[in-house]
């Protein structure tokens, strides 16, 4: 509840639907390791070459992201912060954050 906004309602079902898929195939400790991994390399706050590759971001309002930390690594070309939905964005604002990925995209063809 934490991470979701507390304006809009999350489905119970679709919650128990992502957590019962992580579940019944085992994917949970993989699908976290990204995080673990994170938290224990020394160079992962260091900086790095810039990359390349655009990068689109789309936040909530509970999201704490702050744009010079995603700029130092990547050249952001899309940014939007939306009014509603949090952490699980894609579950909480579903029109919204599919109409900003497909900005995103076409803001590159």
């Amino acid at each position: 509840m934490e991470w979701t906004d507390p304006s809009v309602p999350f489905d119970r079902d679709l919650l128990l639907t992502n957590v019962s898929l992580y579940w019944f195939t085992a994917t949970a400790g993989s699908s976290a390791n990204v995080y673990w991994e994170v938290a224990h390399d020394p160079s992962a706050w260091a900086p790095k070459e810039k990359s390349q590759v655009p990068l689109g971001v789309a936040l909530g309002v509970t999201d704490i992201t702050v744009r010079r930390f995603a700029e130092r690594d990547t050249p952001v070309t899309h940014w939007t912060e939306l009014p509603a939905g949090g952490n699980f964005l894609s579950a909480e604002q579903p029109e919204a954050y599919a109409n900003d990925v497909r900005a995103f995209f076409a803001e590159l063809s």
